[in-house]
């Protein structure tokens, strides 16, 4: 089958969990003998990129706004699968499935994954949450097949709509590298720092995490691997909160976000809002000891 992928920002993934989640899927579609096209933002991917482990890549503009990126994007891509002679069209997170019924209007096979409830995060104002509560509805009832990645959330959806919405968690791919260097470029011990890794949106809680962290209960330093997502304001008040001890890393991937990982004495993610945490997954992997916020989709990995 032909397959197009809409919604994430780009692959490789550097950072995002929908785009390790699409990076991932694509990847083992391809092995499966599928041919997929990913859509991508100029933005995040080299517009120069055509193939990624057996995936085509494809870069569409967008208008590079918090508001607009996503979706003009993803109307675009979808005007795109117009052609092609694509038979199944897969949205990834519920704000693209705006576009959706363009997909529909040509008789492709369309399916959505809703990774997390998107209308529910502090950085949209009231419109843009109301609009995203649209997205919502219609990635619950546009598609032919509805995905979750969080089996809460997918028995939420089933009990308020009747639809059978599936639950395909994440899963995750550990790095076989082991950068060691990161450390020293950031002047880390093996096993004495504090991790968290994340983009840096008020819903992981990175604020709680600096704030606890001021009151010196530790002697571990603080490193914070992630970087804005729209959200430069936020990432201010961050640094201007953190004391001297907090390290900002800025966006990791690959074998240096591995060995951050490896090396960490404690594995921290704080956070309000998610769909299915992968880089708990991943710090699970690790072998890292973890303590994360008792909110139903950490719990889902970690257990009771």
């Amino acid at each position: 089958m032909k397959i197009a992928m809409i919604g994430q920002k780009g692959v490789p993934a550097t950072h995002g969990g929908v785009e390790r989640h699409v990076e991932e899927l694509g990847a083992r579609l391809v092995e499966l003998g599928h041919e997929v096209t990913v859509f991508t933002r100029p933005n995040y991917t080299d517009p120069s990129a055509r193939e990624l482990r057996g995936m085509r890549l494809a870069s569409l503009p967008t208008i590079r706004t918090k508001h607009l990126d996503a979706i003009v994007h993803s109307v675009i891509a979808s005007f795109a699968c117009w052609r092609g002679g694509y038979d199944v069209v897969h949205y990834h997170a519920a704000g693209p499935c705006l576009a959706s019924p363009l997909s529909r209007l040509r008789g492709r096979a369309v399916v959505a994954t809703i990774h997390g409830q998107d209308w529910r995060r502090q950085k949209w104002g009231f419109v843009a949450s109301t609009t995203l509560r649209l997205a919502e509805w219609m990635a619950l009832r546009v598609p032919h097949a509805t995905i979750s990645v969080s089996e809460s959330l997918a028995r939420s959806y089933r009990e308020k709509t009747g639809r059978d919405v599936k639950y395909v968690p994440n899963g995750v791919k550990i790095d076989a590298g082991d950068d060691i260097a990161v450390l020293d470029e950031f002047g880390l011990l093996d096993g004495h720092y504090l991790l968290f890794a994340g983009r840096l949106v008020p819903e992981k809680g990175a604020h709680y995490l600096i704030a606890a962290h001021s009151l010196g209960k530790t002697a571990l330093p603080l490193v914070i691997a992630g970087d804005s997502s729209n959200t430069n304001d936020y990432v201010a008040s961050l640094r201007e909160k953190a004391t001297t001890d907090v390290v900002f890393t800025g966006y990791q991937y690959g074998a240096r976000l591995a060995a951050l990982f490896r090396h960490a004495a404690l594995f921290v993610l704080p956070s309000d809002l998610e769909g299915l945490p992968i880089v708990l997954l991943e710090a699970l992997a690790y072998g890292v000891p973890v303590l994360a916020s008792d909110i139903p989709p950490n719990v889902e990995v970690l257990g009771e």
